[in-house]
């Protein structure tokens, strides 16, 4: 909890240096330069830059892109079970501890819009990792990856300094093993809670799965040690991380009603009123059934009833175990996954100027 990003951490320091440096200083343009166009791009780079892009360029020998791109068709064709699974379960889930949903909360991420705005954020960088090629050098998902590890980088330098933050009882604002454990978010944790929610995945399916993401973390900065290719070992870690979390703290609750506030009125369209009452029911009952009684309560969420629960595990089933055992089925299970997906980022992005709009000067 007190190791950082080492590598990140040099680059911020270097962007953060003042003018009695200019050759050292690292600029956002230099950085967006090198990130589109290669290092070979900019003009004297400076060695800071020059030392992260060759380490983030240099692709580690176990990677197999065949499998990083089967396991982005696995996410594709997930469609809305995985939104469901990463919002309610690991997402909601993990405001129920202390640290990171305080961070967020530190950021002012309170607000409907803004916790609007962040998940479409996290949906478009989701969307370019699972897109074709899309963790190649020069994919859309390799370059979102490295600029969140930068915006991690500053963000951690920021809070770390600026003694608003309580680096004795959280860590490092955004430290290794937060970072780590939000990865088994992405991959173990959503193979897992598909699964509860009837999507099928097989075996080597997974292994692929696993395979995209822990190519992911290596990109993000996480330690190799902690970089899993399989299911169980993930898990493991998973749970060793889980038994040694922190109380929630308030924090967590104002997060979740951020999101449910913004979830319900994310989408304005033709009988916006029963559609708001449908997305609030729906998620509601899938965190019920995740979450139990006891933690929406700790949430300060209202309880109800999983009750749409029964129908969303039949279609996942159906689509599972039959489309998804075809390749013309897998390829209209990708079309699908793609078209949801992409509609509900321009909609978080909707939703989010709208609410900005309707708040008072």
């Amino acid at each position: 909890m007190y190791e950082r990003d080492e590598l990140g951490a040099e680059l911020v320091q270097a962007m953060r240096t003042d003018g009695t440096d200019p050759a050292g200083r690292v600029t956002m343009a230099q950085f967006k330069k090198a990130l589109d166009e290669g290092i070979d791009a900019v003009p004297d780079a400076p060695d800071a830059l020059v030392r992260f892009f060759a380490v983030v360029d240099e692709v580690p020998d176990w990677v197999d892109f065949e499998l990083v791109e089967r396991g982005a068709g696995v996410l594709w064709r997930m469609g809305r079970v995985s939104t469901d699974v990463l919002l309610n379960l690991s997402l909601i889930g993990s405001y129920r501890y202390g640290g990171p949903a305080d961070l967020l909360a530190l950021t002012g991420a309170l607000t409907s819009s803004k916790a609007m705005r962040r998940l479409g954020e996290t949906e478009t960088w989701t969307h370019a990792v699972a897109g074709a090629g899309g963790m190649r050098r020069d994919g859309q998902g390799f370059k979102l990856t490295v600029h969140v590890r930068l915006i991690h980088a500053l963000m951690n330098d920021r809070y770390e300094h600026n003694g608003r933050w309580d680096t004795k009882r959280w860590g490092l604002p955004i430290n290794q093993t937060d970072q780590a454990s939000t990865l088994g978010l992405f991959n173990s944790i959503l193979l897992m809670g598909t699964r509860f929610l009837g999507w099928r995945v097989s075996a080597e399916d997974a292994a692929a799965f696993m395979h995209l993401w822990k190519y992911v973390g290596w990109l993000l900065g996480i330690n190799e040690d902690w970089l899993f290719d399989t299911e169980r070992e993930q898990n493991a870690f998973n749970y060793h991380v889980l038994i040694t979390q922190s109380g929630q703290t308030d924090a967590g609750g104002d997060l979740t009603l951020a999101i449910l506030e913004g979830e319900s009125r994310v989408d304005r369209g033709r009988l916006h009123p029963l559609r708001s009452w449908y997305a609030r029911a729906r998620l509601l009952g899938i965190l019920r059934f995740f979450l139990g009684k006891e933690s929406m309560r700790e949430l300060r969420i209202p309880v109800g009833l999983p009750w749409m629960v029964p129908a969303v595990v039949t279609k996942n089933l159906a689509a599972s175990a039959v489309l998804d055992r075809t390749a013309g089925g897998r390829r209209y299970l990708e079309r699908v996954g793609a078209r949801y997906r992409q509609k509900r980022i321009n909609l978080l992005f909707e939703g989010a100027r709208q609410q900005i709009g309707e708040l008072p000067l």
